[in-house]
C-alpha cells in the first residue's frame, strides 16, 4: 500500500448524486450499493498509487502524488461505476472533483484550507461529471488518451471569497453535456441570443409581458399559423421577464419531439433534473418546481398537444410556475389563456402610397430590414415603395414569408419579385441555414401544420381551397359534400381548422360568420386539392 503523499498533493473527492432521497426511501439497498461503490472507487484509487484516506457518509476522499494520477483514477472509477448493475436503485451517478496544493498528512487525515475549496467545487457539479480547479488544470501535464478539458469559466462558490475557474474533464466514455454548475451566480436562463431585432410587435410585446406578470396567470399559449413569429415574440417576452423569475427562465424547444411522453424529459433537461430510480419523472419535476418561481417557454407544442395533462400536472404542483407556450392550436386546459399572434399589419390597398405611409407598416419595416441584410445598398424609395407594399399584402403580412421574399432582393428588384408571387411556394425558399428546416421555405412551414392534421381534416382543408375568397359555413356544406361524403362532421372540422390556424373566422358586413384562408395557405391547399380525384367535381359544383 503506498504511503500518504506529502508536499504537493492532488486530492480527489466524490459524492453520490441524490443520495439523501435514496437513503430515505431505499435504505437497505443503499447500504449494499454504497459499500460496493466504495470498493470500486478504492480499487481505481489504488491502481494509480492513490490513498483512500477518508469516507464521509457515502463520499470518498483520496490523495495522490500527482494530478494526472488523480485524473486517471477518476476516469477508471467512473467507468467501473457505469458498468456495474445496481438493481432496483438504478444508476449510481457520482460527481467527482480534483484539486492540488500543499498538504501534510496527520493521523491518517489531511487538514488544509484547500480542501474546503475542493468540497465547494464538487458540490457545484452533477453525477458522472469530473471537475478540476484551475490549479489542478495547470498541473494536469498528461491526460488519458482522447480526453480533454473544457473551460466552464469562473464561478463564485459558497463560503469562498474568490471565484474559482472550473474545468470539466471530457472523454469518449464520459457524458459531454450537463446543466449549468450550481454556483452562486448560476445561469438563470438558456434563452438563445437572437441575431435580428424584433420588428413590429411593440404592442403585442407589452400586452404579453403584462399577461405574464398578471397575478393568477399560469399558462399562456401563443397561437397562430406557421410563420407568424410566435417563437420570436415569446423569446423576446421571456427575455424581458427575467427579473420577475428569480429561479430562472428556461426555453424548451419541442419541434423535434414527436412523442408526448418525452415532453417531460425535454423540460427536465435545461432544469438539470435527473431521473430518480423508482420515481416517475413527473413527480421528480414537480418536486423540483414546487418551491421555485420559474418561467418555462415550451416552444412548438402543436405536435405533442396530447402532453397537455402532464403540463397541467406541473401547474397544479408548482404554485409559482408560469408556462409560456407556442402552438398552432390551443392546449385546451382550464388554466390556459390564449394569445393569438396575427400576421403583421400591411399597408392599405391603393394605387399610390407615400414613403411615410409605407414605412409606417411593420410588414414593410421587416421587409426593408431583411433586404438590407442581404443587400446593404437597398433602400425604400418612391420608385419601389408601392411594389414593396404590394409584396407585403400578397404575403398576408406573414413574417416568415416576408423574410424569405426579402432575401430574394439580392437578385430581384421588388417589381420583378412581385411579378413572380403568383407562385409563392416555389419562389419563397432559401431561408437561413441555422433555422429549423420547417422555417427555411414557406412550403415547409405550411406543410408542418398540414401534416399534423388527421386525414379527414386534410381532405376538408383541400376541398375548402375551391373558395378563392372564403365562404360561409352553408356554402361549404353544399359544395364540400358534393364530391362525396367527408369522414368528419363539417362543424367539427371547421372548428378544428380554425383552432389549428389554417382557417380564419371573420364577420361579413351583415355580421354573419365567414371563413377564409391566408393567401399563402390557400395556395398550399389548392396544391393538395390537385392531388385528389374529386378535384374536378368540386370545381364544377362551385361553378
Amino acid at each position: 500500500m503506498p504511503s500518504y503523499p506529502t508536499g504537493t498533493v492532488a486530492f480527489h473527492f466524490t459524492d453520490i448524486e441524490g443520495s439523501t432521497r435514496r437513503w430515505e426511501t431505499q435504505q437497505q439497498a443503499m447500504w449494499v450499493a454504497v459499500e460496493r461503490h466504495i470498493d470500486l472507487l478504492r480499487a481505481a484509487i489504488a491502481a494509480h498509487d492513490g490513498v483512500h484516506f477518508k469516507t464521509v457518509g457515502d463520499a470518498v476522499q483520496a490523495a495522490f502524488p500527482s494530478v494526472p494520477q488523480a485524473i486517471a483514477a477518476a476516469v477508471e472509477g467512473q467507468s467501473a461505476l457505469r458498468q456495474e448493475v445496481w438493481g432496483e436503485l438504478g444508476p449510481m451517478r457520482i460527481r467527482m472533483g480534483i484539486h492540488v496544493g500543499e498538504a501534510t498528512p496527520k493521523d491518517g487525515d489531511y487538514l488544509a484550507p484547500m480542501l474546503n475549496r475542493l468540497a465547494r467545487v464538487l458540490g457545484a457539479g452533477f453525477g458522472e461529471q469530473i471537475l478540476l480547479t484551475e490549479a489542478a488544470r495547470a498541473a494536469a501535464s498528461v491526460l488519458p488518451a482522447d480526453h480533454g478539458l473544457r473551460d466552464l469559466g469562473p464561478h463564485r462558490l459558497r463560503d469562498l471569497l474568490e471565484a474559482e475557474r472550473i474545468f470539466q474533464l471530457t472523454g469518449p466514455m464520459l457524458p459531454a453535456d450537463f446543466p449549468p454548475l450550481k454556483s452562486l451566480d448560476p445561469l438563470t436562463n438558456n434563452l438563445p441570443v437572437q441575431p435580428t431585432p424584433l420588428i413590429g410587435r411593440e404592442r403585442e410585446l407589452i400586452a404579453l409581458r403584462a399577461m405574464i406578470a398578471a397575478p393568477g396567470v399560469r399558462l399562456i399559449t401563443l397561437t397562430g399559423p406557421g410563420g407568424t413569429g410566435k417563437t420570436r415574440l415569446a423569446l423576446q417576452a421571456a427575455a424581458e421577464s427575467l427579473d420577475a423569475f428569480p429561479d430562472g427562465v428556461w426555453w424548451v424547444p419541442l419541434a423535434t419531439v414527436s412523442d408526448p411522453e418525452l415532453v417531460l424529459e425535454a423540460i427536465a433537461a435545461p432544469l438539470g433534473v435527473r431521473d430518480v430510480a423508482g420515481e416517475p419523472l413527473a413527480t421528480t419535476l414537480a418536486e423540483h418546481l414546487k418551491t421555485r418561481h420559474t418561467l418555462l417557454l415550451l416552444d412548438n407544442l402543436e405536435q405533442v398537444v396530447e402532453a397537455a395533462p402532464l403540463i397541467a400536472g406541473l401547474i397544479d404542483a408548482a404554485p409559482d410556475l408560469v408556462i409560456l407556450a407556442t402552438s398552432r392550436e390551443p392546449l385546451r386546459l382550464r388554466a390556459e389563456r390564449e394569445f393569438p399572434v396575427a400576421p403583421l399589419p400591411v399597408p392599405k390597398e391603393g394605387p399610390r402610397i407615400s414613403l411615410e405611409d409605407a414605412l409606417a407598416s411593420p410588414a414593410v419595416q421587416l421587409f426593408v430590414e431583411r433586404a438590407q441584410a442581404v443587400k446593404p445598398g437597398f433602400s425604400l424609395e418612391a420608385t419601389n415603395a408601392a411594389d414593396v407594399a404590394s409584396i407585403c399584402r400578397r404575403l398576408d403580412g406573414l413574417p416568415l414569408a416576408i423574410e424569405l421574399a426579402a432575401a430574394r432582393v439580392r437578385i430581384l428588384a421588388p417589381a420583378a419579385l412581385l411579378a413572380r408571387l403568383d407562385q409563392r411556394l416555389k419562389l419563397l425558399t432559401g431561408g437561413a441555414r441555422d433555422l429549423p428546416e420547417r422555417q427555411q421555405t414557406l412550403r415547409a412551414a405550411i406543410a408542418w401544420s398540414h401534416d399534423l392534421l388527421p386525414p379527414p381534416e386534410q381532405a376538408l382543408f383541400a376541398r375548402l381551397s375551391v373558395f378563392a375568397g372564403g365562404c360561409s359555413f352553408e356554402a361549404a356544406e353544399a359544395i364540400c359534400g358534393a364530391a362525396g361524403r367527408l369522414e368528419i362532421d363539417l362543424f367539427d372540422g371547421f372548428e378544428s381548422l380554425v383552432q389549428k390556424s389554417l382557417l380564419r373566422q371573420e364577420e361579413d358586413p351583415a355580421g354573419d360568420a365567414r371563413f377564409t384562408m391566408l393567401q399563402t395557405i390557400h395556395e398550399f391547399a389548392a396544391e393538395q386539392l390537385q392531388e385528389v380525384p374529386e378535384a374536378v367535381e368540386l370545381r364544377l359544383a362551385h361553378g
